[in-house]
């Protein structure tokens, strides 16, 4: 079979009664695995009808736009009135052209918000976009705080409500759906409102789409913290063992911070491995208090029966 072929399951072989068939790219059959009955041999093409040899030859002769994007109001699927005055051909405008093409521009862009609900949403993207510049994330994180904010939209729940708080609630919840360790002083260093308020918005946009959020592994936190504390990457996985078996414990996660647990179990990897780090440094790091650090520390190696002497 060529690397290219595909196995499939399709109905039945009229001789064997196989279901597994092959699929051969090269002559547009499907064969059947077992018997080589050929099934069919009329496969539709759902690529171009246009061959390109180069990438440059395939943009210029490809007819479909960009895809949607849900980082745009509008998904990307308005159209838009060029600034340079200028036609297909490349010559500019008469003065005469060039003044109303500037009134079709104006209007064009004043047509594209015609609602509260888009002008709403247009100044919460705009908000989202820059607090994914600012804290440097994926795009795929940025398009779901997006689509989140647009899920607000249709339930018709952003009225009187503060669009910064509602972007920033919505970027917290991405995180928490995509298990990124960022917290929510570190979206609240970004804005002008408080990090408490963003918690807030952040539990009425939960309650509102009902989500259903993956519980807090103290474990992602480890990578985070071993890069900001410049520690030896040995350390980590002492770490993962201590949290593996606190992890296996069962009540010692149960109510609890998962930062303050990272930030207790990197103190033990550190005192294990013989690396000096002070708790106020890993307190610091982790963004919790040097007396949750110690207590964190103080339960595990109880509950754990940790020798660290």
């Amino acid at each position: 079979m060529n690397k290219a072929d595909t196995t499939s399951t399709t109905d039945a072989c009229s001789e064997c009664g196989s279901k597994k068939a092959i699929r051969k790219t090269k002559t547009g059959e499907t064969v059947c695995a077992m018997c080589g009955l050929v099934i069919s041999d009329r496969r539709i093409d759902n690529g171009p009808e246009w061959r390109a040899f180069t990438a440059d030859e395939r943009k210029s002769r490809a007819r479909a736009g960009s895809p949607v994007k849900l980082m745009f109001h509008d998904k990307g699927l308005s159209t838009i009135i060029d600034w340079r005055n200028k036609d297909s051909s490349g010559k500019r405008f008469s003065s005469e052209r060039r003044a109303k093409i500037s009134r079709l521009r104006k209007w064009q862009i004043r047509s594209r918000v015609h609602s509260s609900a888009e002008t709403n949403l247009s100044r919460a993207l705009s908000e989202i976009e820059r607090l994914s510049s600012q804290l440097g994330l994926k795009k795929s994180v940025s398009e779901l705080a997006a689509m989140l904010y647009r899920r607000l939209i249709v339930k018709k729940k952003v009225r009187s409500r503060s669009i910064d708080a509602l972007a920033a609630a919505s970027i917290y919840a991405s995180f928490r759906l995509r298990e990124i360790p960022r917290s929510l002083k570190e979206i609240g260093r970004h804005t002008h409102i408080e990090w408490k308020v963003i918690g807030r918005y952040y539990r009425f946009l939960v309650r509102k789409l009902k989500l259903r959020l993956p519980i807090p592994d103290p474990m992602n936190y480890v990578p985070k913290l071993i890069t900001e504390l410049e520690l030896p990457g040995v350390m980590q996985e002492t770490v993962l063992d201590v949290l593996k078996d606190a992890k296996d414990h069962g009540r010692l996660l149960i109510g609890r911070d998962p930062r303050g647990i990272a930030a207790g179990a990197l103190y033990i990897a550190s005192i294990l491995t013989n690396n000096k780090v002070t708790q106020r440094e890993i307190a610091s790091a982790a963004g919790v208090t040097e007396v949750t650090v110690r207590n964190r520390y103080k339960e595990l190696v109880r509950e754990l029966d940790i020798k660290t002497h």
